[in-house]
């Protein structure tokens, strides 16, 4: 496939990191620094220029690219960039990101001339929200419309013996799932009836929101969240309150500016909103801040959230999960106790990738940055995989964790038989999925 990418900021070259082996890449930016990074890891082609230009555009060959990615951090230029395109090769598709949630409101409505909007703020709010929903997780996801969900989960040392130290085959795993992948280090164990999850490990998890729950319990939490505070009112902050509260969680939210703080307030009429900088320890003991199970960080500043990360802990928050923009950062906060971070450029990332998947493929998530990825996708009727019972499937490094089949989610077992039409819940490595697509 061929595709022209608008911007090699973050978005932009994790679009290119994940996309670069199998598909024929051209990034344009304005800033040559950015452009010059980009070549020197990867096999794509690079253009310095403005996106947002017809003359641009035309001599990057959009005429003849299959799909045109509009990931800049400007709004604008991405909105610009992306109607040009389509103006001049209709049979484009064109992608655009967006982090005013307004232009994927009007493009809806069919107000915007383009084929796919993604909202960073939806889609983290979107993360945010379901990492609430099962605390112990490292990272979580979910496909077919909620049906089924994927986690990544820490092995730490207090996990059930249920299931830490045995067998996989005697282990008393939830019902309704299937251990995907053990990785254990760099190292990536296939889980076989012999295979063991020891403490250290991140194991990977697909099944049901009843066992991924359960799953949750026997890696050491027990406690459903219900109490969470929100720091920070801002587009991404205000995104996370209204998911939280859609779940039925107490929700309170503290922000510095006062506007910003009684716009919140007139937004979302169910939460309490403080006008206070977060940061004042007086403040959060006085309001019982420390007594929230959890609470998300979604402040402008890297700094500010890792500090009020840090001292909601001291405090007394036992789960806490901040958004970090830069992305060096992460192994800071991780180190100083913050339980779960989120790069909103990253995850705007994921959800732009799959559109450079086989239009068979229905959604895309990424595991442990590009290196794994899970992919549903429907079944061909010459698959070499259909009329197969599961036990007897070739293995490639990839496991079908569910199966969507007549709108209902299932779990198979060994004397399933997978039926063309299909749609598949996969778990492989990123380098492995043009063999998976093909076989399915």
């Amino acid at each position: 496939m061929r595709i022209v990418v608008i911007g090699a900021g973050h978005v932009g070259s994790t679009v290119a990191e994940a996309l670069n082996e199998e598909h024929q890449l051209t990034v344009v930016d304005l800033d040559p620094g950015r452009l010059n990074a980009l070549a020197n890891r990867y096999d794509v082609l690079t253009r310095e220029g403005n996106g947002a230009s017809r003359r641009t555009l035309a001599e990057v060959g959009v005429k003849e690219a299959d799909l045109l990615i509009a990931c800049t951090s400007r709004d604008e230029t991405n909105l610009v960039a992306a109607m040009f395109a389509k103006r001049l090769a209709p049979r484009t598709t064109t992608v655009m990101r967006a982090s005013n949630v307004e232009y994927l409101e009007l493009w809806r409505e069919g107000q915007l001339d383009v084929d796919f909007i993604v909202s960073s703020e939806l889609e983290t709010a979107n993360v945010i929200a379901r990492t609430i929903a099962v605390p112990a997780a490292r990272q979580t996801d979910v496909f077919a419309n909620g049906q089924v969900q994927i986690v990544e989960f820490v092995v730490e040392p207090s996990a059930a013996p249920s299931v830490v130290g045995v067998p996989l085959r005697e282990a008393a795993l939830p019902p309704d799932s299937k251990v995907a992948s053990i990785i254990r280090g760099d190292e990536t164990i296939l889980p076989r009836g012999d295979a063991v999850i020891a403490p250290g490990d991140r194991v990977v998890v697909i099944g049901s929101p009843q066992a991924a729950q359960m799953w949750s319990m026997l890696m050491g939490t027990t406690q459903r969240v219900e109490d969470v505070v929100v720091f920070g009112a801002g587009r991404i902050g205000t995104a996370v309150a209204r998911r939280l509260l859609e779940q039925e969680l107490d929700v309170r939210l503290i922000e510095a500016d006062r506007d910003r703080a009684r716009a919140a307030a007139e937004l979302l009429p169910d939460t309490r909103v403080y006008n206070a900088t977060g940061l004042d320890a007086v403040f959060l003991r006085r309001e019982g801040i420390g007594e929230a199970q959890a609470a998300v960080f979604t402040m402008r500043e890297d700094e500010r959230n890792h500090y009020a990360a840090a001292l909601a802990r001291v405090l007394g928050v036992g789960f806490t999960v901040a958004i970090v923009n830069d992305v060096a950062a992460t192994p800071v906060y991780e180190a100083s106790g913050v339980n779960v971070t989120v790069n909103p450029r990253a995850v705007t990332a994921e959800e732009i990738v799959r559109f450079a998947h086989d239009p068979r493929t229905q959604q895309v998530a990424m595991f442990e940055g590009t290196r794994f990825e899970v992919l549903d996708i429907v079944t061909r009727p010459d698959s070499e995989y259909v009329g197969k019972r599961f036990r007897d499937m070739p293995i490639r490094g990839a496991l079908i964790g569910a199966v969507v089949r007549d709108g209902d989610a299932i779990f198979p077992r060994g004397d399933d038989v997978l039926e063309a039409g299909d749609r598949v819940i996969i778990f492989t490595e990123s380098r492995r999925v043009p063999t998976v697509e093909q076989a399915l």
